[in-house]
């Protein structure tokens, strides 16, 4: 059966591009220019994934996800601006599945919808029913993550992750006290041929922080190595 994504951005040509590059991919698509149009068409007739621009006149990204939220649980990745992190967070808080920062690559963006919907698909598949040899779980320490259901905790508390939060973090969790160069996490995090800045990496690596530090303010089991790189401290 075909996956249906939703596409909603007031720039045309965005929708257009996308739209070429899904299709290429064998998904279906269906375009909004706005929030308002979205957003009764995604209620009463959902796809299997919505990608959200986050500024959009009329009704923008964040209020679409909030009324969206209100009645279904349809994943969603938002675009923003690049490092938008007040967006970021109030975003996540509010439901969505990953932020991808403009401009973006398609192949990025295709890679991210394809883990996410393998995300849903485990959700939703009763335990008796999922494959055998699905990923096995990582505990290190306080920190418990469950690769199959994208799940994370510390110390019995959830953290929600992105999927390139998420991955990031595996690759440390796996081997703790090894070191791991940017340019290691970059091909653990982005596929194939997409290039990314080295500062990307970092502000992933402060955001991971941040978010653990809301459950445990003196969370410090991600050390940085000046020149070298990043490594998990198991405790």
């Amino acid at each position: 059966m075909s996956v249906t994504i939703a596409l909603v951005d007031d720039d045309r040509n965005i929708l257009t591009s996308v739209s070429i590059a899904l299709q290429s991919e064998g998904f279906l698509t269906r375009v909004y220019s706005d929030g308002e149009t979205a957003l009764k068409a995604l209620i009463e007739n959902p796809p299997d994934l919505a990608v959200l621009d986050v500024k959009m006149p009329r009704m923008d990204g964040m209020e679409l996800l909030r009324r969206l939220r209100e009645k279904s649980a349809l994943p969603v990745i938002f675009l923003t601006s690049k490092d938008d992190e007040l967006d970021e967070a109030l975003g996540l808080a509010m439901g969505a599945d990953d932020y991808i920062a403009k401009p973006f690559s398609q192949r990025l963006l295709i890679a991210r919808i394809r883990a996410i919907l393998r995300r849903t698909e485990m959700r939703a598949t009763p335990p008796e029913e999922q494959p055998e040899a699905e990923p096995a779980q990582i505990v290190r320490g306080r920190l418990s993550m469950d690769p199959a259901r994208h799940r994370v905790s510390w110390a019995g508390k959830d953290v929600t992750l992105t999927v390139t939060e998420f991955m990031i973090l595996e690759a440390l969790a796996q081997r703790p006290g090894v070191v791991k160069s940017r340019n290691q996490l970059m091909d653990v995090a982005y596929h194939d041929d997409i290039y990314v800045d080295d500062r990307t990496i970092d502000s992933h690596i402060k955001r991971l922080r941040r978010k653990f530090r809301a459950v445990d303010g003196e969370f410090s089991a991600i050390e940085t190595l000046y020149g070298v790189g990043y490594r998990f401290a198991e405790e």
